[in-house]
């Protein structure tokens, strides 16, 4: 008989903790569309966009240095004589020297630009980022969500099929960082 009251307490314990797991509740958010819709963000882009186009222009400058130089080492070429032929073919060698030298700093300084630029969306995204994370926690935790699945397009494949019965906490997420209208989405978006 004690056996049997055990069995049915035991019983009891599994169908109440299965009740209770039936009941957690889910959610989905849509991290691109809090993402494009926080005014940071557009600042971040437009700081972002500044030190690209800095940089390009740095770039650009080389270049017509390169191209400038080239044109006056082909210049030179042509007044190739018999006569000259020494000094030309000299000043020849150090413009090709020179050349070589101010291409692989071109190349330097794309390769130092995409790293400063990387560099700078990680710095300016990275707390935009967790700043949404943060909300989206709070609001789950507010909401007593047990899952909250991001359908934004950045996670690759959507990570929900179906959202019939998970509640939307988008708008809240947005509410509680003060994004209200959603903007045009950013260029880019690092994790």
């Amino acid at each position: 008989m004690k056996l049997i009251k055990v069995l049915f307490i035991a019983a009891g314990l599994t169908l109440t903790a299965n009740a209770a797991n039936a009941q957690q509740k889910i959610g989905h958010v849509n991290s691109d569309d809090i993402f494009a819709s926080m005014s940071e963000v557009k600042t971040v882009t437009s700081t972002i966009d500044n030190l690209t186009k800095t940089k390009q222009a740095e770039i650009e400058k080389l270049i017509t240095e390169y191209q400038t130089r080239l044109k006056a080492a082909q210049d030179k070429e042509k007044t190739l004589s018999e006569a000259n032929k020494e000094a030309v073919t000299k000043e020849l060698m150090a413009a090709q020297t020179e050349l070589q030298t101010l291409g692989k700093k071109i190349e330097d300084a794309r390769g130092q630009a995409a790293k400063e630029v990387s560099a700078k969306q990680t710095e300016l995204f990275t707390p935009v980022q967790q700043k949404i994370q943060n909300a989206i926690s709070a609001v789950a935790k507010e909401r007593n969500l047990s899952y909250v699945f991001d359908t934004s397009s950045a996670q690759g494949a959507n990570n929900l099929v179906y959202t019939d019965g998970s509640e939307d906490i988008t708008p809240a997420v947005k509410t509680k960082l003060g994004a209200t209208a959603t903007a045009t989405k950013p260029a880019a978006k690092t994790k």
